[in-house]
């Protein structure tokens, strides 16, 4: 598991991204009610930053093109993004927040 923040960290009804060398990717965790989830900080359809989007309820929108992602899923709800995004397994302990080694592991390549 790796840590990556408190639970106090995290404010309600906004995205945090959290971007470090030890991370293949910069990841974003969204608290909803007493859940914490976390998902790739990367857009599926280009390049931004969803950290820099809006949060509503479990959707987050991406700030270029406005496709939207469940945060529970991490399916697109609208065009122009049609991937889905990665979500990550999450642990809270003591009011830390861990997320799976094998979760964030940088994909493989498409062949």
């Amino acid at each position: 598991m790796i840590q990556l923040c408190s639970v106090e960290e995290l404010t309600p009804g906004t995205v945090t991204r959290i971007a470090r060398p030890d991370l293949p990717a910069p990841l974003a965790l969204v608290k909803v009610g007493d859940r914490v989830f976390c998902i790739d900080d990367t857009c599926s359809h280009e390049t931004a930053s969803l950290s820099d989007g809006w949060l509503d309820g479990h959707e987050v929108e991406c700030p270029l093109h406005e496709s939207r992602f469940d945060v529970r899923t991490g399916r697109p709800d609208c065009p122009p993004a049609r991937r889905s995004i990665r979500t990550h397994a999450v642990q809270l302990v003591d009011g830390i927040v861990y997320v799976e080694e094998s979760s964030v592991a940088a994909e493989e390549p498409a062949r």
